[in-house]
This record gives structure tokens, sequence and C-alpha cells, in this order.
């Protein structure tokens, strides 16, 4: 099965509330999504189907609007990177900055 990619746009990306309301709708959290980095680890470590792989177009755009909340998020990318691969899962999560 080939990877499905989602595509996270820096241009779009400029608040914790705009990376939450993409994701959300990229991803179909659905209304009960916490909007919160819990929430988030919630969701992509278990409920996302994989495989799947985020591409983040102009991260460096992001990480210069959400500081150190960036470096929170890309930090639960790469734990549940680590967890599907800890797992063995033969379909994974990834990410790729870009």
């Amino acid at each position: 099965m080939m990877d499905r990619e989602i595509i996270l746009d820096g241009n779009r990306v400029q608040s914790t509330d705009d990376f939450h309301d993409l994701l959300s709708q990229i991803l179909d959290f659905g209304p009960y999504y916490g909007r919160n980095l819990n929430a988030l680890w919630d969701r992509l470590s278990t409920d996302v189907e994989r495989p799947i792989k985020i591409i983040w177009l102009n991260s460096e755009l992001s990480k210069k609007y959400l500081g150190e909340y960036f470096d929170k998020i890309i930090q639960i990318f790469e734990e549940t990177r680590q967890q599907d691969i800890k797992f063995n899962w033969d379909e994974k999560f990834d990410y790729v900055l870009k």
C-alpha cells in the first residue's frame, strides 16, 4: 500500500490554532479533538490510519511563528514515528520537514 501523503503548508500555519485547525481538518479528527499537544499525541499514536506521511512545507516559517510549540509538535511526530518502528508495524507514520 502506498503512503498517504498529507501536505501541511507553513504559509497557513502561523499560530497554534492554525496548526490544530488545519491538521484536524486534513485528518478528519472531528468535533471532539482537544486541540492541544496531548490530544495530538492521542490521535496520531492510535487513531490515524497508516501508512501516512506528513510533509510540512515551509516548516521554517511555521517554526518562526510557533517557536517552542513547533519543537513540541515535532517531538510528538518523532515519538509517533518511533512508536510505530518499535511496534514493528509494516504500515507506519512518518513526516518530513521541507
